[in-house]
């Protein structure tokens, strides 16, 4: 009767415990992979900082293209559009 119970032990193991593991975890990668609320919010938010600070530099890149025209000279090193 022992061999017979960990007869059974071991193929409860191999047909249940181990595919019970394995989907288990593939539901959490699943999980893992969507973005949250709370991450969208935050990349909508900096996206949203970017473009205000784009529009900053680029109003300020006028602003010196009008007082000091050979400004761009003094960094060649830098891009410019």
């Amino acid at each position: 009767m022992d061999e017979g119970f960990i007869a059974v032990a071991i193929v409860a193991i191999i047909f249940v415990a181990c595919p019970a593991v394995f989907l288990h975890y593939q539901t959490e990668l699943r999980k893992t992979k969507s973005i949250s609320t709370d991450d969208e919010r935050l990349v909508d938010d900096l996206w949203k900082t970017a473009q205000r600070l784009e529009r900053r530099v680029d109003s300020l890149e006028t602003i010196l293209d009008k007082e000091a025209p050979d400004w761009r000279e003094d960094y060649p090193e830098r891009p410019h559009a």
